[in-house]
């Protein structure tokens, strides 16, 4: 129970706050999917490294 009654601003300020963290995590989990799919791919080989020498 609060002693203060909350500003609207502030309800708005925290609604747009999850909205954005919402869709930070989906970005997140998206590039860790895609990155999962193509390491567990078969026809995945790492890149052959041409040296300078």
């Amino acid at each position: 129970m609060s002693l203060r009654k909350e500003h609207e601003i502030h309800s708005r300020r925290r609604g747009r706050n999850v909205g954005v963290g919402l869709l930070l995590a989906g970005l997140v989990v998206l590039v860790l999917a895609l990155t999962m799919v193509k390491v567990t791919s078969a026809g995945f080989t790492f890149p052959e490294f041409e040296g300078t020498e």
